[in-house]
């Protein structure tokens, strides 16, 4: 039984070599038996009351509200959009004051948490960057608007990403330095099950420049880059390794990802592969079913290499059936990928 760690079997994957086990990536989450790769952390130099049961603002001044239904997952209040014109943005958006950080304090005590405990031989650390372009902007304005925006008015929508940039990056700066993270963490999702929410071109001229800018503190210091984007986004792989992208997650079946695993083979790892479907027996549901559909998905991805197993049954908060479909994917996980590539 190899001894390699979830840490070093993580990072092998990122420079396109084989580990000896299935790496599963949770998110940051803890995994079965101790074998997730990665912890997540965070500047907490903003007040943001924005996730939660009883969410209230972000830090831009967004609200937003929450239910049992999503497991209490966020939502911008869609009844109370904050940006009316974007050809005014500088009339509606305000940047919160700047607090003074000690910012060599932050990181250790984020690092030394009694609760929260970090073990950097075994879990590569995942610093999150404080700033979603293309969400904000929606967060701000709602999808309708916000693509109209996007369409009528690319420049002041540059104006108005730069602007949030600018105030954040001696944060995004500093957190980098002072943290040290092994993997910078992106999170943008522009895309639904479907399509993008906007062209390659529009892509290209509003957004990239955004994320190249917040990617430029992790990419002169080598520190790979990991990109959250759901749904199918294959479009804009080749400039999210533009910006120095290494892991993308979830990576969903939408996207072709055996065929955008044998093109990107070395250069981008695909943690995903795994989008729960609930069979037409639910709520009833037997492992067998669980069991089956997991080890599809590393029977055809695993042998490819530069993939990680990701992804998760979601449902309402308190569901017991949920639970125990994610405990019996974990479990499956670790123990069909033991020593996958060792045998």
């Amino acid at each position: 039984m190899s001894d390699q760690t979830p840490k070093e079997a993580y990072l092998k994957l990122g420079r396109g070599e084989l580990p000896d086990s299935i790496v599963s990536y949770t998110m940051g989450m803890p995994g079965y038996k101790d074998s997730h790769p990665t912890v997540m952390v965070g500047a907490r130099v903003f007040r943001s009351e924005a996730f939660g049961q009883n969410p209230g603002k972000d830090m831009w001044g967004v609200p937003y509200r929450s239910s049992a239904s999503t497991n209490y997952a966020s939502l911008p209040d869609s009844s109370e959009f904050i940006l009316k014109d974007i050809t005014h943005w500088d009339k509606y958006i305000k940047t919160p004051e700047m607090p003074e950080v000690d910012w060599e304090k932050m990181a250790y005590e984020a690092y030394n948490n009694p609760q929260f405990p970090i073990d950097r031989e075994r879990h590569a650390v995942v610093l999150g960057c404080s700033l979603m372009p293309f969400q904000q902007l929606m967060a701000f304005m709602g999808f309708t608007e916000g693509l109209c925006a996007l369409y009528e008015e690319p420049e002041k929508c540059k104006e108005l990403l730069n602007y949030m940039i600018d105030f954040l990056m001696p944060v995004i700066e500093n957190s980098v330095a002072f943290f040290n993270p092994d993997i910078y963490y992106i999170l943008d999702d522009t895309a639904s099950k479907l399509q993008p929410f906007v062209s390659l071109e529009m892509y290209r001229d509003i957004l990239k420049p955004a994320y190249i800018r917040l990617a430029e503190p992790a990419n002169k210091r080598g520190i790979p880059i990991q990109f959250h984007n759901c749904g199918r986004c294959e479009d804009f792989i080749d400039d999210m390794i533009d910006f120095g992208v290494v892991y993308w997650d979830p990576a969903q079946t939408e996207n072709d990802l055996l065929s955008i695993q044998e093109k990107y083979k070395g250069k981008l790892v695909i943690c995903g592969g795994w989008d729960w479907v609930p069979p037409d027996t639910w709520p009833e549901i037997d492992k067998d079913y669980v069991v089956s559909s997991v080890r599809n998905a590393i029977d055809t991805f695993g042998p490819g290499g530069c993939w990680a197993f990701c992804g998760g049954a979601l449902g309402a908060a308190g569901d017991e059936t949920i639970a125990q479909v994610n405990k019996w994917k974990q479990e499956e996980v670790y123990n069909y990928g033991l020593d996958y590539y060792l045998k």
